[in-house]
C-alpha cells in the first residue's frame, strides 16, 4: 500500500457545515429515474429504427441474430452519445442479441421472469440511484483497519454494504469496534445477514443509507459511484462528526481535496480517498 498523496483537505468554494439545504440533499442523484428510463427507450427504439431502415440496403437478407447484433451496437453507441452510465451501454449492446438467442433456444417464459426477479433482488433501485453493486476486496479491508487505532473503541459504518464482505473481514480483526452496514438491495442484504450472524459487533440494516445519521460514527466508508459523490459531500457537511474520518473507495468527493490518498497493491490498484474532520483523531 502506498500513500500517493497527502494534502490539506479544503473545499473549493467553501461551504460551512449546515449550509447545504435539505432540498438539495433529498433530491435525486443525477438524472431522475424517468429521464434514465426515457434515454434507454430512446436508444433502443432508435437502434431498431436505424437497423430497419438500413436492412434493405444490404445485398443479402441478414439473419435475425445479425439484425439484433447491429441493433445492439447502434443502441450502445446512441446510449454513449446520451452520456449513459457504462453499465447501461453494456445492457444496450447485449439486450437484443440475448433476446434473439433466448427465443431461438425455446426457453420457457418462466425463466425470463426468474432472471428478472433475480436481477431485481440484486440491483433493486440501481437505475434510480446509479450506484451499482461493488464489492470491497481483502486489500481494502486491511487498509481500512490500518486507519483505525488498534486499541480504540470505534464505530464504523459502510454505506451500501452489499454482501458484507468488508464488514466481516474488519469485525473479525477488531472485536472492540462496532461495525454497521446499510444496504437497500434485498438479496445482498440477506447474504450479509446470514454471513455475519455470528459476529456480535456487526449490525446490518436494510434501507436507504441517505436516511442514516452519520454523526454517530467515527469512520464512514463508501464504495459508491461518481454519480453519488456530490450529494454525499453535502450530507457529510451536515452530519459528519468533527473528529471523524471519511474513506471513499475509488471515487473522490468532487468539491474538496482529500487529506490523503492510499493506493493499494491489489490487481485493480484501488485508491482510497481519505477525508479527516478538524478534530483529526485518525
Amino acid at each position: 500500500m502506498a500513500r500517493v498523496a497527502q494534502r490539506a483537505g479544503g473545499r473549493r468554494g467553501a461551504m460551512s457545515r449546515g449550509q447545504a439545504t435539505g432540498d438539495r440533499d433529498h433530491g435525486t442523484v443525477g438524472p431522475g429515474a424517468g429521464r434514465v428510463v426515457a434515454r434507454a427507450l430512446i436508444a433502443q427504439i432508435a437502434g431498431w429504427l436505424l437497423v430497419w431502415i438500413a436492412a434493405p440496403l444490404v445485398a443479402s437478407q441478414p439473419s435475425m441474430l445479425a439484425l439484433a447484433l447491429a441493433q445492439g451496437l447502434t443502441a450502445a453507441v446512441l446510449s454513449a452519445a446520451l452520456r449513459a452510465e457504462p453499465w447501461w451501454i453494456a445492457i444496450h449492446l447485449l439486450f437484443s442479441p440475448a433476446l434473439v438467442l433466448a427465443l431461438s433456444a425455446s426457453i420457457a417464459p418462466a425463466w425470463f421472469l426468474a432472471g428478472f426477479l433475480l436481477l431485481l433482488l440484486i440491483y433493486w433501485t440501481t437505475f434510480r440511484s446509479r450506484v451499482p453493486l461493488y464489492l470491497s476486496n481483502a486489500a481494502t479491508a486491511r487498509a481500512l483497519l490500518g486507519l483505525i487505532p488498534l486499541h480504540q473503541d470505534t464505530r464504523v459504518i459502510d454505506l451500501g454494504s452489499g454482501t458484507g464482505t468488508l464488514l466481516r473481514r474488519c469485525a473479525r480483526q477488531r472485536a472492540n469496534c462496532h461495525f454497521a452496514g446499510v444496504e437497500n438491495a434485498p438479496l445482498p442484504w440477506l447474504i450479509a445477514r446470514l454471513a455475519c450472524r455470528a459476529l456480535l459487533n456487526v449490525e446490518l440494516r436494510r434501507g436507504d443509507f441517505w436516511d442514516e445519521d452519520l454523526s454517530r460514527y467515527d469512520v464512514v466508508y463508501a464504495f459508491l459511484s461518481p454519480a453519488a459523490m456530490a450529494r454525499l459531500s453535502l450530507k457529510l457537511d451536515r452530519e459528519l462528526a468533527p473528529a471523524a474520518l471519511f474513506v471513499s473507495n475509488s471515487f473522490p468527493l468532487p468539491d474538496r481535496a482529500p487529506d490523503e490518498v492510499l493506493e493499494l497493491s491489489d490487481r485493480r490498484r484501488t485508491r482510497l480517498y481519505c477525508y479527516r474532520g478538524p478534530g483529526r483523531r485518525f
